[in-house]
């Protein structure tokens, strides 16, 4: 399974706010925001710093995506 950050930048988005922004109110640094850019796994006290920040829960700033399936070259 996947994980999708589309979420918080939509709530971001919605609340006027930029990346920078949430920087600074969650007080996290660059590289953890790229790690959400990147959909890469960030750790719950990240999710909960940012939770608080914008006053959300977890499931407005993550979703969990199912992947599909890689198929193999040659094969149908």
């Amino acid at each position: 399974m996947g994980r999708s950050y589309k979420p918080l930048f939509v709530l971001l988005a919605n609340k006027g706010l930029k990346k920078t922004d949430l920087m600074k109110l969650a007080g996290i640094s660059s590289g953890t925001l790229a790690r959400f850019a990147k959909g890469e796994i960030v750790s719950t006290d990240v999710l909960e710093k940012i939770c608080l920040a914008l006053d959300c829960q977890i499931g407005d700033i993550i979703e969990v995506v199912k992947e599909e399936p890689k198929s193999k070259k040659g094969k149908k």
